[in-house]
């Protein structure tokens, strides 16, 4: 049989089309189609300032604006030259929204893939926690999703005042909540036994398919652009790089994919606790501190090419510039080169799209309630895989 699994269907995790061939209970082939929530993102950059762009980067992987203007915003700095004039309170309090919006994507990924697997409380439990970053990111922008709050050369707004305190209460109660969360769901026997050893990713193959992230992590893979590429603060900061080890089943299963994205939740805090403490010791606020001194006026790069990375939630977010002049027509009828703070071209490399193309090679032979644990663990936003 052919069956159309999607594209409005609870388990693909937004519009997705999954053409299953079948043999009874059993996947032959999975074809996914995309397209069904492009949102020309590419269009809109090569249309706007580089500033103004910004909300537009926040609408691409929804669950982790943050991190897609972080890196965005990284980029035209570099291209500007100014990348080492940002203040190191700026800086920092970019990581802290950064982390806390990473622990609210992974809350996301673990409590959708319970409920994919038939497990409801988990869901409930990291949506009540994620309410809490919720809050504190808009208490912190005005918004609760689209921050636009990280700008090119600063940032929209100083954190308010008693942030730091109330963001060390959050960590200190969720630490335990998080305790709570492996006793429910990570170690319980039903659920290991839907998740271990189904949809094994092996190494060689991730790397083949471009696959980043918690992904190529979970296969074995000790690949972290934080580390690798050393961007921001992070170089300053102590924490780990969780791999998958197989514990439960096979190295790269279903289980490591979801475990790893637990372990990167915990050292997430211990970043956040690290940026407190800079931020509350060396690093105070003080009345004259002003984030958007180093705005520059206005955002003229020289002509180049330029590739800028991050590691989000989901993997290697990347971002492709080129810069150009634009040529104008003058009184005289000849042609001048003239500045503009638009770019010739901008492309962005959403890791969701490669992580989802390694589905059709998941999931041949297996049953059709185990395509559905492996779509979960893949973890992937459909506004970033259509951008």
């Amino acid at each position: 049989m052919v069956l159309n699994m999607g594209p409005q269907h609870p388990s693909t995790h937004g519009v997705l089309r999954l053409e299953l061939i079948t043999d009874g209970e059993i996947v032959k082939e999975c074809i996914p189609h995309m397209g069904y929530l492009h949102r020309c993102f590419e269009k809109h950059a090569e249309r706007l300032t580089y500033q103004q762009t910004i909300p537009f980067t926040d609408r691409m992987d929804y669950l982790a604006s943050m991190n897609n203007s972080h890196a965005w915003v990284m980029g035209v700095e570099r291209m500007l030259g100014i990348d080492k004039d940002i203040p190191k309170r700026i800086e920092y309090i970019r990581v802290l929204v950064c982390e806390l919006n990473r622990i609210a994507s992974h809350l996301i990924a673990v409590g959708t893939y319970g409920i994919d697997i038939g497990a409801f409380t988990p869901f409930l439990w990291c949506f009540r926690d994620r309410e809490h970053i919720m809050g504190m990111l808009e208490w912190a922008s005005g918004s609760r999703l689209l921050y636009n709050y990280i700008w090119v050369g600063g940032l929209f707004y100083d954190l308010p005042v008693g942030f730091e305190e109330r963001c060390r209460q959050f960590v200190d109660y969720f630490k335990p909540k998080m305790v709570e969360l492996n006793e429910l769901l990570t170690n319980n026997q039903i659920f290991i036994s839907r998740a271990a050893n189904v949809g094994v990713l092996p190494l060689d193959v991730a790397i083949n398919y471009g696959c980043s992230g918690p992904i190529v992590r979970a296969s074995g893979l000790k690949y972290d652009l934080r580390r690798i590429d050393g961007y921001s603060v992070y170089p300053e900061l102590d924490f780990d790089i969780p791999v998958g080890k197989g514990e439960m089943g096979s190295l790269g299963d279903c289980w490591d994919r979801y475990k790893v994205r637990i372990d990167e939740i915990g050292e997430s805090l211990k970043i956040i606790d690290q940026c407190l403490d800079r931020l509350q010791k060396d690093l105070k606020r003080t009345p004259e501190f002003d984030p958007r001194a180093k705005l520059p006026r206005k955002l003229v790069p020289k002509p180049q090419d330029y590739y800028v990375r991050c590691e989000g939630p989901r993997g290697e977010l990347g971002f492709y510039f080129i810069h150009k002049q634009n040529k104008e027509l003058s009184k005289d009828g000849s042609t001048r080169m003239m500045d503009t703070e638009v770019p010739f071209r901008a492309k962005a490399r959403g890791p969701g799209f490669n992580n989802l193309s390694v589905l059709p090679a998941l999931s041949k032979g297996v049953m059709i309630a185990d395509l559905v644990a492996i779509v979960g663990s893949l973890d992937f936003v459909l506004g970033e895989v259509d951008r």
